[in-house]
């Protein structure tokens, strides 16, 4: 049977015990449904083979070379990652499109006495539901935006917050990324349909009733684009403002920070071209603050001289309404907790 879903929440809310992504390596390690394991029925050399042959000899033969190939690595696929499986389990299986790599894949199972079932359309469908609940649909959640200076250790409160109940999105934890010129993290970022897919699904995971927490973010996290519809939702949403004294967010940063600023070679490069933006005089004192290794001067002289110029312009440009402004005369743990208490007490006020 093919199952035909229309809309994301309905797709997420399958009843199935496990989702299996039959494409290629490749194809799954770009985007797939969260929680899919991959079982590919064609790998990325055998898939290109068939195409190749597909476009260049004939069809016929490209099917026929390509059915032998999928029901060997099915019969594998069975042989060893499924063999532990019971007799009521219930797999949902997808290809590209719901065609014939799903299709076989899923008929094999049904024979063994599984209850397999295909999704129509297979991933193009799913993406065409994330495009629509992400880029069409305005979003049914009501955001609320911690905002303040670099530095305010805005990631640390939504980990408090969340630890606490509160209803958080993460943002720049779905997209791997610090959201700053230094806020790269190992590993590298997702790709923009597999951020996607990320944020779309802890989207659908929150009560729409009941207020969201997240960081204000400007409308790329790196080299990853917000899509329209929390962008927009996140320029309308009302602020927290944390503010803290410059020497504070210093500190804050130098532990938060020590990766990148510990890497003197890879900070000069990522530092160098401000040139353009803040002279060649300021980031001549950057590099020579690196070769003294003073990550605190350096740090605030960062802030002083490109991340609060830069905040403040941008929140001149913008008409955002600050619901309240909560101060910290530092971050240490016991001020934060302090810090996230006073942000709960807004919270239940709206």
């Amino acid at each position: 049977m093919v199952l035909k879903f229309s809309s994301l929440p309905q797709l997420y809310e399958h009843p199935f015990d496990t989702v299996i992504d039959v494409r290629s390596p490749a194809e799954h390690a770009e985007d797939h449904l969260p929680g899919a394991i991959n079982l590919p029925v064609l790998d990325n050399e055998e898939r290109a083979r068939v195409g190749t042959i597909y476009v260049q000899q004939s069809p016929f033969l490209a099917r026929k070379l390509g059915a032998a190939l999928v029901f060997r690595n099915a019969a594998n696929h069975i042989e060893t990652h499924l063999s532990h499986h019971e007799g009521n389990w219930r797999p949902l299986v997808y290809c590209w499109r719901g065609g014939q790599r799903s299709g076989s894949f899923t008929w094999m199972l049904q024979q063994i006495g599984w209850r397999a079932e295909v999704v129509e359309g297979g991933y193009r469908t799913y993406r065409r539901l994330v495009n629509r609940y992400l880029y069409d649909d305005p979003l049914p959640h009501r955001l609320v935006a911690l905002d303040g200076y670099t530095g305010t250790a805005k990631t640390d409160l939504l980990a408090l917050l969340q630890a606490r109940g509160v209803q958080v999105l993460d943002l720049e934890g779905l997209a791997n990324h610090r959201g700053s010129l230094l806020g790269e993290m190992p590993g590298g970022q997702p790709s923009q349909k597999a951020f996607e897919s990320a944020l779309a699904a802890a989207l659908c995971r929150l009560d729409p009733a009941r207020p969201v927490v997240v960081e204000a973010e400007s409308s790329k996290i790196g080299s990853l684009i917000l899509p329209p519809s929390l962008w927009s939702a996140l320029r309308a949403a009302p602020r927290i403002t944390i503010a803290a004294p410059i020497k504070a967010r210093a500190a804050y940063l130098v532990s938060a920070y020590d990766d990148i600023l510990s890497d003197t070679e890879r900070l000069r490069d990522r530092l160098s071209p401000l040139r353009l933006h803040r002279g060649h005089e300021v980031v001549e004192g950057w590099l020579a603050l690196i070769d003294a290794g003073d990550k605190r001067a350096l740090t605030q002289a960062l802030m002083e001289q490109h991340y609060d110029p830069a905040y403040t312009k941008s929140r001149r440009a913008q008409n955002v309404e600050v619901i309240a402004q909560i101060q910290a005369v530092t971050l240490d743990a016991a001020r934060l907790s302090d810090v996230a208490t006073q942000v709960e007490q807004v919270l239940d006020q709206l």
